[in-house]
């Protein structure tokens, strides 16, 4: 579990990449020192296990399933990326809650300058559209943002310069992939509410009311 606050933004050391498994080694100067063999890390917004640690780097490795679904596979040796340590139960939850499951890989469409924050355009992936709401909470590239504006294709972020400044956004143009994760609460809601159809699954649209949802 994540918060989506980045804590560093480190480099691709190497990457060996045989058919649809990837072994991917990164510097980080500031978390390399608390990691452990087996710890959690979200790199640009994947959760990956350490599998080993070495210098001031640390190496995951990447099955199918991920390489499929986020931009871990596009990486290269000097590329940047976003990464966060796993949260304790007794950290603050900034952010929100990030799971570090890539949902799809996006398009940014565009991003603009607006005084001094940054306004970032996304292209929603098919069959995402209904889990983007105004106000709600997404992840890109395991950076915690709140979303402007939602329509059926595209949604839109406002960005603090510190965010910016301090996350692989600021390498990014107009056309890059990212990853998005969608908020699990708008999973988990869908999910009760789907149950209106098959009331044995749990909770029905009509005891939510009761409840006082």
């Amino acid at each position: 579990m994540f918060t989506g606050l980045i804590e560093e933004v480190g480099r691709v050391h190497q990457v060996r990449r045989q058919g649809d498994f990837q072994y991917l080694e990164i510097a980080a100067a500031h978390i390399h020192s608390t990691l452990r063999l087996g710890d959690s890390v979200n790199i640009d917004g994947a959760c990956q296990t350490v599998v080993d640690l070495k210098g001031d780097t640390f190496a995951v490795e990447s099955v199918a399933e991920t390489l499929a679904r986020s931009t871990l596979g596009d990486l290269y040796p000097g590329a940047g990326v976003n990464l966060e340590r796993s949260m304790r139960l007794q950290d603050r939850l900034d952010g929100h809650l990030v799971l570090g499951h890539v949902d799809g890989v996006a398009l940014l469409t565009r991003l603009e300058k607006i005084d001094e924050a940054w306004l970032l355009e996304v292209e929603i992936p098919p069959g995402l559209e209904r889990y983007i709401a105004g106000k709600g909470s997404v992840a890109l590239n395991g950076i915690s943002l709140t979303v402007v504006e939602a329509t059926p294709q595209t949604f839109t972020v406002s960005v603090i310069p510190h965010t910016f400044e301090h996350t692989t956004l600021s390498q990014k143009q107009s056309g890059a992939r990212v990853n998005l994760e969608v908020d699990i609460i708008a999973r988990y809601v869908e999910r009760m509410l789907s149950s209106r159809e098959n009331p044995a699954v749990g909770l029905t649209l009509e005891k939510m009311r009761d409840m006082g949802y």
